[in-house]
């Protein structure tokens, strides 16, 4: 997963740039679905998934790299190498979801989710900053760095559902690195669903839509039972 794109300058490279939008609007919504691209995609790009998933009853948001590219060389490398397109990256999934939590929406009710690159960054920014989402799910990721020790934090996810979901011939994802990330999203407190699927490449299959939409369901139907006590 590296790039031979000259990636741009600045300490915040991606910082500025306008997400993808759809679904309804965030102040009319019940729950939002953070959508992260993968490396060379963007937002347009990814937004149809979220209408595959269901979830344009909701709002869904999908944030923009800079370059289509979220950080230049490997996800395995050490954090260093991908510094500061990284920490960018990191605060424009973190605007996304203060841009729901401003409109209203909690953490619970937000379910962050990613393909390849964005599967990476995804999981990286849910074990950076735990708390309970709605659910976390990486479609062909792992976290991030060459530090393969089990994450810990004196902080919790709190029993937020954890999809890992892989092919075991990803060319991009190793094996063990979704089976190490796995352990250490238990060890946050998630409630981890890892699929390993046998023969499958650096792609998405519908059994990983079928997954994710089953998590948008069910954080839906938490959000408008939610809403509905309040609004009484």
């Amino acid at each position: 997963m590296s790039s031979n794109v000259d990636m741009p300058s600045g300490s915040d490279p991606h910082g500025g740039l306008a997400p993808g939008r759809a679904g309804v609007p965030l102040a009319d919504a019940s729950f939002a679905l953070v959508l992260m691209h993968g490396r060379g995609d963007s937002p347009e790009g990814l937004l149809p998934l979220g209408r595959a998933v269901g979830a344009f009853d909701g709002a869904v948001i999908a944030p923009r790299a800079a370059g289509n590219s979220w950080y230049p060389h490997r996800f395995l490398d050490p954090v260093s190498m991908n510094a500061p397109w990284l920490a960018s990256a990191l605060s424009a999934v973190a605007r996304a979801v203060q841009s729901a939590v401003d409109a209203g929406i909690p953490a619970e009710h937000i379910v962050l989710a990613g393909f390849s690159q964005g599967a990476c960054l995804t999981l990286e920014y849910a074990a950076q900053t735990p708390q309970r989402y709605g659910g976390v799910a990486a479609l062909a990721g792992a976290l991030i760095g060459d530090d393969r020790e089990i994450r810990h934090d004196a902080r919790s996810l709190e029993g937020t559902p954890v999809l890992l979901a892989c092919g075991n011939a990803d060319m991009h994802i190793p094996e063990s690195h979704v089976r190490d990330s796995a352990l250490s999203f238990a060890a946050l407190g998630a409630v981890v669903d890892m699929r390993i699927y046998p023969g499958i490449g650096h792609t998405v299959i519908a059994d990983q839509l079928d997954a994710l939409r089953s998590m948008i369901d069910q954080v839906r139907e938490r959000a408008n039972t939610s809403r509905a006590l309040r609004d009484h």
